[in-house]
């Protein structure tokens, strides 16, 4: 059975499930979880009808704003590319790099379908409630950079199987 998160924004929250068959970033998002890595950071880019993309700790500073995108621990994950970018999926993001290895803890949940996105990024769950939450996020007002105007914020994330 597949592992299952609550993502608790300050908009609400947002569950998702986790595939069994990419297990270094089921095992990565697992492991930022109970770190509590993930409390306080923002949904640093925002694109209605594309997609919202948090996981940055950058984004926690308003002074950094100028960076928000730019951080995550010091390794990527290997590729583990398997399922379409399909509304609702959970997936890593990445720098250019020809492995097309994923951020250490940077992900994005696609409010779309995107189906050109298919062989890029490593799609490793998705929302199993909350895409009402998704939608809410991705119409809020962004800058220029795609960086909501009013902070929009990871409280915490737990694991729906220890509630």
């Amino acid at each position: 059975m597949p592992e299952t998160f609550i993502i608790e924004t300050s908009l609400g929250n947002i569950t998702v499930s986790l595939y069994d068959d990419t297990p270094l970033h089921r095992d990565n998002f697992k492991k930022l979880v109970s770190e509590n890595y993930y409390d306080g950071i923002r949904f640093h880019r925002i694109i209605k009808d594309f997609m919202i993309q948090t996981g940055d700790p950058l984004s926690r500073h308003d002074d950094k704003r100028s960076l928000h995108g730019t951080g995550g621990p010091s390794y990527r994950v290997p590729a583990e590319i398997r399922h379409p970018n399909k509304k609702g999926a959970l997936a890593a993001a990445r720098d250019n790099n020809p492995e097309k290895a994923s951020s250490g803890s940077q992900f994005y949940i696609n409010h779309v379908d995107n189906p050109y996105l298919d062989g890029e990024y490593t799609v490793f769950g998705i929302v199993e409630a909350g895409m009402d939450i998704v939608d809410t996020i991705a119409a809020v007002e962004t800058d220029f950079n795609d960086n909501p105007l009013k902070p929009v914020t990871i409280r915490t994330v737990t694991s729906a199987q220890q509630r």
